[in-house]
């Protein structure tokens, strides 16, 4: 079968490189054609548009390229009707997936997956409309999501288990050394124990809350103090941009080496995002920090606009405070010092997350993703073979 894909970004180009490798599986024939990245190339298929030309971020960043987006949207129509494949599967990127799955319906027979559902729980829930009409099935990588489609509003998911996790475990199968070696390769006191600090993957991110994270986390650091900072380096960011940060010197950074990182941390101090979910699974006590511009009006946006009432999805799988969110106005640096008291080995809050972090765990459960979703995918095709695609309806598609 012809299987065409459409990525936004680098973490889309992960999940859908090794839903690919799965699809091959299952399906010995399958030939690809895509919007992606290296990791789907490296795969197999044709790659007609690299997702780097493609991912803009924010108003401004938007309008100013809405030239190129309306360009690559036209090209993405254009191809998939030529190329006439046997489903389309959309990963993430909702802003351009919606308007694409839309097309598809509207003007063919193409069946639409849409492989990460998009977060409407969080913002945008209205949506819900365009996926009912123009998503055939729905697969989801967050258990929390089941009962926000099927319950709320009534359009059935499948919930495939969680990358992250699986990852993770995969590594801790795998990975055997010390942390003594580890401090060895780094540089690092290995009588000491380590505070990671994971300041996001962004520069605005890394320049809001990695300063905060270095004073407080000081506290706890020094040359008589049993702790040491490490910081985990973003694969996209270059070490000069760093270096405004880390001048005192009193902090090692360590690159592409998140995993190591927080196998050997006794704790760390998290910007939301995935790394929160990381941090959780490597049983790392964590505290989430998260400043952001004029805070009152974040918090009231928090409070009354946006439909969720946390920011880390260790709180969101648990649908209780299992880690701390120091997000808008609770974010300072003698809130998270505070916050770090409270999660040293002996203390009891430590405990109590840990416990939180085991529900988190078995909420997630232990299936592999990208093969369960392949098997679905595969086998829903096979039942369902659609008919030829139809002919557009007078559409210009340049």
């Amino acid at each position: 079968m012809k299987y065409y894909l459409i990525v936004g970004e680098a973490s889309g180009d992960l999940h859908a490189g090794r839903l690919m490798e799965y699809i091959k599986k299952y399906d010995n024939e399958a030939e690809f054609r895509f919007f992606g990245g290296d990791l789907m190339e490296a795969v197999g298929g044709h790659r007609v548009k690299h997702y780097k030309e493609m991912a803009y971020m924010g108003f401004i960043p938007v309008l100013l390229h809405l030239r190129t987006i309306f360009r690559n949207m036209a090209l993405c129509r254009r191809d998939i009707v030529e190329w006439a494949p046997d489903v389309v599967i959309l990963v993430d990127y909702p802003g351009f997936n919606l308007k694409i799955a839309k097309y598809l319906r509207a003007h063919t027979d193409i069946p639409v997956y849409y492989y990460i559902s998009p977060k409407i729980w969080a913002w945008k829930e209205w949506r819900i409309k365009s996926i009912r009409r123009d998503i055939n099935e729905l697969f989801s990588i967050l258990p929390f999501e089941v009962p926000f489609f099927e319950d709320k509003h009534h359009f059935p998911i499948h919930y495939v288990g969680n990358p992250t996790a699986e990852e993770v475990s995969a590594f801790l199968n795998g990975y055997h050394e010390t942390c003594a070696a580890f401090c060895a390769r780094h540089g690092l006191d290995p009588h000491k124990r380590i505070i990671a600090l994971l300041a996001g993957s962004r520069r605005q991110e890394i320049k809001d809350n990695l300063p905060a994270m270095i004073e407080a986390a000081r506290t706890y650091c020094g040359p008589q103090a049993d702790y040491q900072m490490v910081v985990a380096g973003a694969p996209s960011i270059d070490d000069e941009y760093y270096q405004q940060f880390l001048s005192q010197g009193d902090v090692v950074k360590v690159d592409n080496e998140t995993y190591p990182l927080l196998a050997h941390a006794t704790l760390a101090l998290v910007t939301s995002g995935t790394a929160t979910l990381e941090t959780a699974l490597f049983n790392v006590p964590q505290v989430v920090c998260y400043k952001t511009p004029v805070p009152r009006l974040i918090r009231f946006a928090f409070n009354h606009i946006i439909r969720c009432k946390y920011i880390s999805l260790v709180n969101l799988i648990a649908d209780s405070e299992v880690v701390q969110e120091l997000l808008a106005d609770r974010f300072s640096v003698a809130a998270i010092r505070k916050e770090m008291g409270k999660l040293m080995p002996e203390c009891p809050d430590r405990d109590t997350m840990l416990r939180g972090y085991a529900r988190v765990q078995n909420l997630l459960g232990h299936d592999v993703a990208p093969e369960n979703a392949a098997r679905i995918m595969t086998q829903l095709l096979r039942e369902h073979s659609r008919p030829m695609s139809r002919e557009l309806k007078d559409i210009e598609l340049h």
